[in-house]
């Protein structure tokens, strides 16, 4: 096995056909800050040039997957500029994921959250184990998802099951987003080391090539559907983040207490 050292938030292992990448912030519980993002940016850049790999994992460390965008790391962002900077990279990695030329698979346990929750939905596959908690849960700040997470949701829910789970924040557990076929498989707790293996294992038995060509097919025939998405939420998100209500959200988030939203 090929281990990566380059990055410090990012895990990347090699083996013959087969790349894991894992979120590696634990202690954050792998909240993406911006030193993830473009790390995680790169290091998909890299997977999606070597030939030699056919499928690509995403993982994380630790208690769970991914409780989205770090909020306070977030907070610290200059002006538009330095926001538009984080935006594009973030626009990047739902692109690559959603473009790249190998089967992509999501494991999640514990938290998948936010732009967590959007980068998962932009692979082609999704385990969760059971009492996993995913959650489009922007609108608790005063928010509107990002990382594709629009265009992500229409494709698994339909547009009309897409707004109510973005505009109620609705936590949802495994059983519950199989059954809203927001995932792939939804396991036990513990097994999810296992299941993605089983999984990779089907899929090698498989001519992989005329797999991943049919996923290019609906990327090619998508990508500018995704692109437009992308360019709406950067504009939605600036804006957003000039209201009432979203500082409110931030205060209330930061003072551990139910927001007071106006509407305003």
């Amino acid at each position: 096995m090929n281990v990566n050292a380059l990055y410090e938030t990012i895990k990347l292992e090699k083996s013959g056909k087969i790349a894991t990448v894992t979120l590696n912030r634990p202690k954050s519980l792998n909240a993406m800050n911006p030193q993830m993002m473009r790390e995680l940016k790169n290091c998909l850049k890299e997977v999606e040039k070597d030939d030699d790999i056919l499928v690509l994992i995403l993982r994380g460390e630790g208690k769970g997957f991914s409780s989205g965008g770090d909020i306070k790391e977030m907070l610290n962002l200059g002006g538009e500029q330095e926001f538009s900077e984080i935006m594009e990279v973030i626009s990047e990695l739902a692109m690559t994921l959603y473009t790249m030329k190998k089967l992509t698979i999501t494991g999640i346990h514990g938290a998948a959250a936010g732009l967590g929750l959007s980068m998962a939905l932009a692979t082609d596959y999704i385990i969760c184990e059971e009492d996993s908690k995913l959650a489009m849960n922007f609108i608790g700040i005063g928010l509107i998802p990002d990382g594709g997470g629009h265009f992500f949701l229409e494709e698994r829910l339909g547009t009309g099951r897409a707004k109510k789970l973005m505009w109620t924040g609705k936590v949802i557990e495994g059983q519950e987003a199989l059954m809203k076929k927001l995932v792939d498989e939804a396991i036990p707790s513990g097994k999810l080391d296992r299941a993605i293996e089983k999984y990779i294992t089907e899929c090698l038995q498989k001519p992989l090539m005329s797999i991943i060509e049919s996923k290019s097919i609906y990327a090619e025939m998508n990508k500018d559907r995704l692109e437009k998405a992308l360019e709406l939420e950067k504009a939605g998100q600036w804006k957003m983040r000039q209201t009432h209500d979203h500082q409110e959200g931030i205060r209330a988030f930061v003072e551990k207490r139910v927001p007071q939203f106006k509407g305003e």
